[in-house]
């Protein structure tokens, strides 16, 4: 092992072994490249997002002037204060610049929805039919929980 350089978590080979390149499964290549494509996405969206809020290029509901009064109050006092959406209601106020962000947050959350779907095909083809019901169940569960039928409390 050469010591002259630090080696915190990795594993050093010797020069003279030939290290065999590591085979990766279909479907974890598939479920990796589309997670990385849809995390770069959100990612874009919430910078892009928070550059027209920021530069005013998107008009904010909540007049940045009056946020400091108002992030001290407890969420259902800032809704009442601010008429703030409720639930997917967010989606009709896309064209103010304090909520297209949350557009970002919904990519990076449910980017795991079209790697789960994509990955189907692979086990259908394969006859993997327990893997086949669990994407579908995992799918219908992140679903079922984004659409804000089973709440608690609210």
């Amino acid at each position: 092992m050469d010591l002259s350089r630090p080696t915190i978590g990795a594993v050093d080979t010797p020069h003279d072994v030939d290290a065999a390149p590591i085979e990766q499964a279909i479907d974890q290549l598939r479920y990796a490249r589309l997670l990385g494509q849809g995390s770069s996405l959100g990612m874009l969206m919430l910078v892009a997002s928070f550059a027209a809020y920021m530069l005013g290029w998107l008009p904010p509901r909540v007049p940045t002037s009056e946020l400091q009064a108002l992030w001290h109050l407890p969420v259902g006092e800032f809704q009442r204060l601010t008429d703030a959406p409720l639930g997917w209601a967010w989606l009709g106020h896309l064209q103010h610049g304090d909520v297209i962000g949350l557009l970002g947050i919904v990519v990076l959350a449910s980017c795991s929805v079209p790697c789960l779907l994509a990955l189907l095909p692979i086990y259908v083809r394969a006859g993997n039919r327990a893997f086949v019901a669990i994407c579908m169940a995992e799918v219908a569960v992140l679903l079922l929980a984004a659409s804000g039928v089973l709440t608690a409390g609210h």
